[in-house]
């Protein structure tokens, strides 16, 4: 297993070792791809814990670790623990419930537990050619998919229909899985950011609003396009100007050192002016990695700056309730000299005939 910085980690917290839960942290240090572990990480003795259903797998997948098996959960941790003479552990804070806290403080008794908080996140936040590699991989299997659903669009065609095959699109093409549940939503229902596919019918003259995302190698994509069936009005293609002005406003600034905050506020500022603030209320992006949604969070009350290798989304939209929504979304890199946006789909609005 590689230091990743967690050995930084430990120096700075004041730790021994760390106890790590999430799949996510888990499969970077590890390369373990199983839904369920516990990792336990030290200066010279990393030690990865899977019960019956991984054994095999964890051997296959991993280097550099020692692995066993866990057969009593917390207690049969805790004897793993033991020998390892740790008195000061850290614990990832935001991926544990009160109660499995409760057992742990429980059963290690004479341990500090110590939380640690987003600091192995940020690590992840700065991605390595292999992994950008791997997400430009996600973000073409799911972008065909796309395009081949949009052949399908049309009037009386369901919300639930799209999805479903959106996502059997992406499986078939390589993804290990989606990345998180399809949303298609049209007509009224566009103006639900986090809309679940219903049987709606598409009518002529809908917003339809796609989110979609695949998943190759463990990493995610993620991407929003916004269409009308048909001709779409004047206010339609004024409010999706608004949109679409806004996402550009926030992919010019981005460039090295600038603020996420700063950011954010280039698409939150010209969607205020045009009049429609109340109708943008989430953060402009996030950032993408192995899990959908991680660090760092491009927002009003980011207090971190671009660093070359981040990966976020921008995602601007204005969503007014009873008449539609638009959001339109793409995923950048940030580089030495500002910023590759690596998803490829036109974020021209397209009206499907």
């Amino acid at each position: 297993m590689e230091d990743n910085g967690v050995h930084k980690i430990l120096e700075e917290k004041d730790v021994e070792g760390i106890l790590f839960l999430s799949p996510e942290n888990i499969r970077y240090l590890t390369g373990f791809s199983g839904s369920e572990g516990y990792l336990i990480v030290k200066e010279n003795a990393n030690l990865l814990l899977v019960d019956s259903r991984y054994i095999t797998q964890a051997h296959e997948e991993t280097q550099g670790c020692r692995i066993a098996l866990l057969e009593q959960d917390i207690k049969g941790l805790r004897e793993h623990i033991a020998p390892l003479i740790v008195k000061r552990l850290g614990f990832e804070a935001q991926s544990i419930s009160v109660a499995l806290f409760e057992q742990l403080r429980k059963e290690m008794k004479g341990v500090r537990l110590i939380p640690v908080m987003e600091d192995l996140e940020r690590l992840r936040g700065l991605k390595t050619p292999e992994e950008i590699a791997a997400i430009k991989k996600a973000i073409t299997i799911a972008e065909g998919a796309w395009n081949k659903v949009m052949e399908m669009i049309g009037s009386k065609v369901r919300e639930d229909e799209v999805a479903l095959e959106l996502e059997h699109s992406m499986r078939k093409a390589g993804s290990e899985g989606i990345a998180f549940d399809c949303i298609v939503a049209s007509g009224p229902r566009s103006a639900l950011p986090h809309a679940q596919p219903t049987s709606r019918p598409f009518q002529e003259g809908d917003f339809i609003l796609f989110d979609f995302g695949a998943r190759y190698g463990g990493y995610c994509s993620d991407e929003s396009c916004t269409v009308v069936l048909g001709q779409a009005t004047e206010e339609q293609r004024r409010i999706y100007g608004i949109v679409k002005d806004a996402h550009d406003r926030a992919i010019e600034r981005i460039k090295p050192g600038i603020t996420l905050a700063e950011i954010d506020a280039a698409a939150r500022d010209h969607i205020t002016k045009a009049g429609h603030g109340p109708h943008f209320g989430h953060s402009t992006g996030h950032g993408v990695g192995l899990a959908i949604h991680e660090w760092p969070r491009v927002g009003k009350n980011s207090q971190d700056v671009a660093e070359v290798g981040m990966i976020f989304t921008v995602e601007p939209g204005i969503y007014i309730p009873g008449l539609g929504g638009v959001r339109i979304e793409d995923m950048v890199l940030v580089t030495a000299d500002g910023c590759e946006v690596l998803t490829t789909i036109s974020k021209d609005l397209l009206m499907v005939d």
